[in-house]
């Protein structure tokens, strides 16, 4: 398996499974794989991803480059070490690129 289908297995598990499965049992802001996939596509490109990548191709993360795919596992791997601080602070700016409102503590 080359590099690049490891990244890919790897940010499957991550964001699919793995984060999400973590959120939903200590309570962090997002829980929805789907947010996970936006939150870390989002940073990845630097703004909303679908401004970048094409929307009717799924899944999105696989149309990433190199670079990009190295810096979505790179993020998520950081989130999956930092949890829910860091997560809120990836969210707050995912939603602001959409021009919505970032989550009170008690939102989900």
């Amino acid at each position: 398996m080359d590099d690049r289908a490891l990244l890919l297995a790897r940010y499957r598990e991550l964001v699919l499974d793995r984060l999400p499965r973590r959120a939903r049992a200590e309570g962090w802001v997002v829980t929805a794989d789907h947010c996970f996939g936006r939150i870390v596509l989002d940073h990845a490109v630097g703004g909303r991803w679908y401004d970048v990548l094409d929307r009717r191709r799924s899944p999105a993360f696989a149309q990433l480059d190199d670079a990009q795919l190295h810096t979505a596992v790179g993020l998520a791997e950081r989130i999956d070490a930092e949890g829910d601080p860091l997560l809120r602070e990836l969210d707050a700016q995912s939603l602001q690129w959409r021009g919505k409102p970032a989550k009170s503590p008690g939102r989900r």
